[in-house]
């Protein structure tokens, strides 16, 4: 059945809910966003056509909570509900409570989301398609540990330990060791069971130094499924992505196409359409498995839209509303390479620690081939409550090293004071000799930038950043026609002076 929105509720904040919201106004539809409390002068509040406040800074409270969520939705009169990633995106109970309110979630079906997001019969699923997953368990059931220990020693050593509810890093442990296999099972439940409301966990056979390659599916509700290629998603810190590029360095167009037909094979076997990505772990001999299935947009979705020509935000809207895919598989080429940096507000050099507080001055790069996802400004502030992503920025080029120059070059040119960012790290990451080889696995940052530490500004430039950033302008300290002394603007005065990167121009 075909629907025509006019008003979509995006069922998220920050840079997400700001690409949703612009993708919204694209297609001539209105776009509604909430916040709460904390948020209620943000980014995404002041893109969008109309707000509504949803309660307090605890997600429980506000993003989480899904009767105010659907309530807020029907009483704006909106006919569909975008969740973005993270939240509620990937909760099949929201997806199904969406729609027995008459709503349309911006997903897949409850049933699929629900098949994909327990990790365990999402396994059983694809064993049953032919496709090949790591060894590992395959009981549904909640195991006890003495289970779980002698199911290790089954596998052989080293052992991922995974949450069964959920993923983004969250409940995984890698045991080496039969002495540590104990306390990691009872962390990985204590995790697992605060992350997502599931203590049950589940074992895998540890892969030494593999590649995280992922593969981005979209299908139709008529049955028609394209890959839209892979992405290299291998550098990751505490299990979570913070650099991704496309193509992946590692594959031929003999492994693509046999990864690519495998992606399209799992989301059959789940009945699945609208966005989505299929995960792979790729081992040294080449050989790939199947790992799982994130039922939503990725953050990384832009690399392959800088790529492939398409908007992949206006698509996943465009099959919601019943509308068949714009594209076959014949239609998708890949062109270029576009690497994506993510930008969070955390101390890499304390252990990746979440960084928060004002925004007290921002300047966004640019240049031939830069796209900048940002879900902040000057005079916003970065909250303690949430995901610390602020913005990512995406380089792309005719080839990797020019995708890698425009994307140190981007981020030596964004400048965000107010609290500690990512970007040093980023930029030595890129920097590595090992990077520019593509010699990637997703222990790329232990092994090559285990005790990373930011090379430290002379002393007289950084009392200069800090004295120009609290100052106000000349105006303000003597307004024209006061009659009073002209203070001198240092902003104006010092002339091309710009500090960023450590140094100054």
């Amino acid at each position: 059945m075909k629907h025509k929105f006019q008003k979509i509720l995006v069922a998220n904040r920050g840079e997400i809910a700001v690409r949703v919201i612009r993708a919204c106004h694209e297609l001539g539809i209105t776009a509604v966003a909430v916040y709460s409390e904390p948020d209620s002068t943000a980014m995404h509040v002041r893109e969008a056509d109309e707000a509504y406040h949803i309660g307090p800074a605890a997600p429980t409270e506000s993003y989480l909570n899904q009767t105010v969520l659907i309530e807020t939705a029907r009483n704006a009169g909106c006919q569909a509900i975008h969740p973005g990633y993270g939240f509620l995106a990937e909760n099949a109970d929201f997806a199904e409570n969406v729609t027995k309110a008459g709503l349309v979630f911006i997903g897949s079906s409850h049933e699929s989301i629900r098949l994909l997001g327990n990790k365990i019969e999402s396994r059983q699923t694809m064993t049953g398609a032919g496709v090949p997953i790591i060894p590992g368990i395959q009981e549904e059931t909640d195991l006890d540990d003495a289970s779980l220990i002698s199911a290790a020693e089954e596998i052989g050593y080293p052992v991922m330990v995974k949450a069964a509810g959920g993923g983004g890093g969250k409940g995984m442990r890698v045991v080496e060791d039969p002495a540590d296999i104990k306390p990691a099972l009872e962390a990985a439940r204590r995790e697992s069971a605060a992350a997502f409301g599931d203590p049950t966990i589940y074992l895998e056979k540890f892969i030494v130094e593999p590649r995280h390659i992922e593969f981005q599916i979209i299908g139709d509700r008529y049955g028609n499924r394209v890959h839209l290629f892979e992405r290299e998603c291998s550098i990751q810190r505490r299990h979570q992505k913070i650099i991704e590029e496309t193509p992946s360095t590692a594959l031929d167009p003999e492994l693509r196409g046999r990864m690519g037909e495998t992606a399209l094979k799992v989301v059959e076997a789940a009945d699945y359409w609208n966005a989505g990505t299929v995960e792979f772990l790729l081992d040294r001999d080449r050989n790939f498995y199947f790992l799982e299935v994130n039922t939503r947009i990725q953050v990384e979705h832009p690399v392959t839209e800088e790529t492939i020509g398409v908007d992949l935000v206006c698509e996943q809207i465009k099959v919601a509303m019943g509308e068949e895919l714009s594209w076959s598989q014949k239609d998708l080429v890949q062109r270029g390479h576009a690497i994506e940096c993510r930008i969070y507000a955390e101390d890499a050099a304390a252990g990746f620690l979440p960084a928060a507080g004002p925004v007290l001055y921002m300047k966004e790069p640019r240049g031939p081939g830069i796209r900048f996802d940002g879900g902040i400004q000057t005079g916003d502030e970065v909250s303690v409550h949430y995901d610390p992503i602020i913005a990512k920025l995406i380089a792309k080029g005719p080839d990797r090293p020019t995708a890698v120059r425009r994307a140190l070059l981007a981020l030596d040119e964004t400048v965000i004071l107010g609290f500690t960012t990512n970007i040093e790290f980023l930029k030595a990451v890129l920097n590595r000799h090992e990077f520019a080889a593509g010699e990637l696995h997703t222990g790329f940052i232990p092994q090559h930038l285990p005790d990373w530490q930011p090379v430290a500004p002379e002393d007289t430039e950084l009392d200069l950043a800090l004295s120009l950033a609290s100052l106000p302008s000349a105006r303000q300290l003597a307004p024209v026609g006061s009659g009073g002394p002209r203070i001198p603007d240092p902003w104006l005065e010092l002339g091309a002076w710009e500090i960023c990167g450590g140094g100054r121009r």
